[in-house]
């Protein structure tokens, strides 16, 4: 594998925020680079799903211009047609026409003479609160469906631990329940650092009270009515609470105790607006318009011009060498710019096709989805696909999600149809078991699986304990005797 794909593989995988510090290192770097102005001419693209009107989304077009769209650079246009400074590469320059080959993409990479771009040794970089969230919302929530809403929660959680989100808002925009939303932040409320997720003081106070198991009814009132602490109004809390004056410093002291920003212990760097890489808008026939987001594509051009001064007739040749190679670099950098760009809206826009029920219809219309059915769909390989996928955010109309969030496992249904989500099946199970109100109507895993074969549903036994493990839910004789100790 040649260094340039190395390099191109490389940039591929880095998140925009990554990809910046990496342009701006080379840019300093290469004196035959620099920073575009946005007004040159180059070719614009976006890729635009149609739909027809029962049949959902049909027809993928990938290079139909629009004035709005993605500005995936094309490196040729770029060079060929920007000012005098920026035009065509000079004659000793190495050829770098051609299509990135991505089949050939594995891990690991060079550039620039053997030296590995690492983002994170050259980004200081701490946990943030959006990764401390996140590792704790995959091993606590398994359904994928609540992740997703789990993960569009995180995404509004500012630098100081408090959710801003309106959750009748974010139900609608799910398609789910309000009930759901609630019942997953409930979850994602008892994560680390205690109070994180709670939507206003009180409630990110009384989080950490409760896990101290000192919220009584004189503290819950006290915290109801803080804007009287905040006024010094001692003697209408002492009669609100029913307490004395001591007792009520030392309910005062106990607040003053607790964490009123907990998520300030992560540094502002973990409030973050997440950058979407990619837009999908509804377009007035139905169907979705995908487009990249013109702010976070560097834009770099080549000066030829200088290239040319510097070697002229009366070179030292040792300095021709080194700006042939820097001209080379800079001329694959830009490539491979256009490449990844590209790249990310081409995988979006099939994502976009596969998963049409969920933008239509919300989180419980996600469809099985795989790597290699993508791969497959866009002739590109697997692994290019997996590097895309990650660290790549697509803002749609239902919110802002990572690329990989779309894809789920399939279950395979009885009568051949279309196979299910694993997700739909987990959520199944969950219903069933949730019916169960006396002792005998608890369904052994056999049941739930004869159950769900009655439904059309192609399941084994095994993976129902899994499932059903997996969304902490206990044995059929467990529940039978919690059931039982409760008449």
């Amino acid at each position: 594998m040649t260094p340039q794909l190395q390099q191109a593989i490389k940039l591929l995988q880095l998140s925009n925020i990554e990809l910046a510090a990496f342009v701006e290192e080379q840019l300093e770097s290469n004196p035959l680079l620099e920073r575009g102005t946005g007004t040159e001419n180059r070719r614009t693209e976006d890729a635009e799903v149609k739909a027809e009107p029962e049949s959902g989304l049909e027809e993928l077009n990938l290079a139909t211009p629009n004035a709005q769209a993605a500005d995936a650079m094309d490196a040729s246009d770029s060079l060929m047609n920007a000012d005098a400074t920026t035009a065509e590469l000079a004659p000793s320059a190495p050829s770098v026409g051609g299509e990135i080959d991505w089949s050939k993409a594995s891990s690991g990479g060079s550039f620039n003479g053997g030296s590995e771009y690492d983002a994170a040794s050259n980004t200081a970089h701490e946990t943030t609160l959006n990764e401390h969230l996140t590792a704790q919302l995959v091993l606590e929530i398994h359904d994928t469906r609540d992740r997703l809403i789990g993960a569009y929660l995180i995404d509004n959680v500012d630098e100081n631990g408090y959710l801003r989100a309106d959750l009748a808002e974010l139900s609608e925009r799910l398609g789910v329940n309000i009930a759901r939303v609630q019942s997953v932040l409930n979850i994602m409320q008892g994560f680390e650092p205690t109070g994180v997720m709670a939507q206003n003081l009180s409630e990110c106070l009384g989080l950490q009270l409760k896990e101290k198991n000192e919220l009584d009814a004189p503290m819950q009132i006290l915290l109801d009515n803080l804007e009287l602490l905040a006024n010094h109004d001692l003697p209408k809390l002492c009669k609100l609470c029913d307490v004395s004056t001591e007792n009520l410093g030392t309910y005062i002291l106990r607040l003053r105790s607790l964490a009123p920003k907990p998520g300030l212990a992560f540094g502002s760097e973990s409030a973050a607006v997440v950058e979407p890489d990619v837009f999908v808008r509804e377009r007035p026939d139905g169907g979705w318009s995908v487009e990249l987001n013109t702010e976070t594509l560097p834009r770099v051009l080549v000066n030829s011009r200088y290239f040319a001064e510097i070697c002229g007739k009366n070179a030292d040749q040792s300095v021709k060498t080194y700006m042939s190679e820097c001209q080379q670099n800079a001329s694959w950098l830009v490539k491979s710019l256009d490449q990844r760009a590209r790249t990310i809206l081409k995988v979006s826009s099939e994502i976009v096709k596969q998963q049409d029920g969920f933008f239509a219809y919300g989180i419980d219309h996600l469809r099985p989805l795989n790597l290699r059915t993508v791969a497959d769909a866009i002739e590109m390989h697997e692994s290019t696909v997996s590097r895309v996928t990650s660290n790549k955010y697509i803002a749609t109309p239902r919110g802002t999600f990572e690329l990989k969030y779309f894809f789920t496992a399939a279950i395979a249904s009885m009568d051949g149809s279309e196979a299910l989500s694993a997700e739909a099946v987990r959520h199944k199970i969950k219903i069933l078991i949730s019916e169960e109100k006396e002792v005998k109507s608890v369904l052994s895993d056999d049941k739930i699986v004869d159950l769900l074969r009655a439904q059309g549903v192609d399941v084994a036994r095994r993976t129902v304990a899994k499932y059903r493990e997996s969304l902490g839910i206990q044995s059929s004789v467990q529940r039978r005797r919690i059931l039982k100790n409760a008449l």
